[in-house]
């Protein structure tokens, strides 16, 4: 897979493919996947008792300087999957027992996403869990196939949203 990326606001344009990494996300077309297991550290409503079943993304369209998880964020750590494989770690989560499919910070990686949604029967919720800073039609393709949306609200600031996280109209972005 290789394309010109204008996925997240801030609209780049740069080209990515399977093994070549680009734009401010620095990452390549096909997902790496850092973690893939129940979670247990979202909010009771998410995780429940048997957690959630959260996937974990490498790279991050923000470059926060607080990230908490910046070994994820920042790194290019991970198993790199297809629409095919991703779906696999879908059924394997679900079959654990976890009340939802969790996609952290997968903004970066929509049309893999998309493509491994599409059509997909999983019984339970897919939950959207991102930074806020979603483009229109980003969050129009995932339309149907994404039943929860929790982003992230960093800042109602602009200036301090570019300053600390690299973000310029985070505010109205994030609106």
């Amino acid at each position: 897979m290789e394309y010109i990326c204008s996925d997240c606001p801030r609209k780049c344009y740069a080209f990515r493919s399977d093994d070549i990494s680009g734009g401010i996300c620095a990452s390549p077309a096909l997902p790496l996947i850092a973690r893939a297991a129940p979670h247990f550290g979202e909010e009771p409503c998410i995780s429940g008792e048997h957690g959630s079943g959260a996937i974990f993304f490498s790279g991050c369209n923000l470059k926060c300087v607080f990230c908490q998880n910046q070994e994820i964020s920042r790194g290019k750590a991970g198993e790199c999957v297809d629409a095919h494989r991703l779906r696999d770690i879908m059924f394997a989560l679900r079959d654990k027992g976890v009340h939802n499919i969790n996609l952290v910070t997968a903004s970066h990686y929509v049309p893999v996403v998309e493509k491994a949604l599409n059509g997909l029967e999983l019984g339970i919720p897919v939950v959207w869990n991102s930074s806020g800073y979603e483009s229109v039609e980003t969050l129009k393709r995932l339309e149907g196939l994404v039943q929860v949306y929790m982003p992230d609200f960093k800042y109602s600031n602009n200036i301090l949203a570019k300053k600390l996280s690299k973000a310029p109209k985070y505010k109205e972005t994030a609106a």
